[in-house]
């Protein structure tokens, strides 16, 4: 019972954490730098040792385990396929009434709709509830990697694109340093997603 008490007590400081930090660099600059300057304290050294395409590629990794084991426990994997597997068949037998003018059928599966909005609204729970615990160790590296850049001029060489300074942004408001970042992430969690089958991905 106090074990139970106390996984309770640490998760919703977890989420909390999550929560704030989330919050925090939405609303307020000064934030963003102070958790930019604290990580800086920790991490700040890897750009000494590393190139800074590979220290993306270092946090891509971390983040992309870290963000992984988390789905991999906090998450109904079982459950979330059984409402994905109700939804296609949902979808389905409600196309195939309306494609067959069945105005009984199509009344029947709208009351079903409406009883399934509890399910939809607990996957939504489940799959939103990871984001909270990603985000106590991606929001930091993120911060220190914004921070990192603003304060040095570093440029990367991209395949058919040449070189670019990495805090110039490739289209909108994606820089060339986040999507380095993406499309080594991609692979990364791939690769992790497989090893621990997360999702039945084995």
């Amino acid at each position: 019972m106090k074990n139970g008490g106390l996984i309770k007590s640490l998760d919703a400081l977890l989420l909390g954490i999550g929560t704030a930090l989330m919050v925090g660099i939405m609303v307020s600059a000064e934030f963003r730098h102070t958790v930019g300057e604290v990580m800086d304290a920790v991490i700040g050294w890897l750009p000494e040792i590393l190139p800074f395409h590979m220290v993306l590629f270092a946090l891509a990794a971390i983040t992309g385990l870290y963000a992984s084991l988390i789905q991999k426990y906090t998450m109904d994997w079982d459950y979330l396929k059984r409402q994905q597997e109700t939804m296609r068949s949902f979808q389905r037998e409600l196309r195939e009434a309306q494609l067959a003018g069945d105005k009984a059928r199509q009344q029947q599966l709208q009351v079903q709709q409406r009883e399934m909005l509890g399910d939809q609204s607990k996957m939504m729970k489940m799959q939103l509830k990871p984001m909270a615990y990603i985000g106590i160790v991606s929001i930091p590296l993120f911060m220190w990697a914004y921070l990192y850049i603003d304060q040095n001029s570093l440029y990367l060489n991209f395949p058919f694109w040449g070189r670019h300074e990495i805090a110039e942004t490739v289209k909108g408001p994606i820089f060339y340093w986040f999507y380095w970042y993406f499309i080594c992430s991609i692979p990364i969690s791939q690769i992790i997603r497989k090893a621990l089958d997360i999702g039945g991905t084995g």
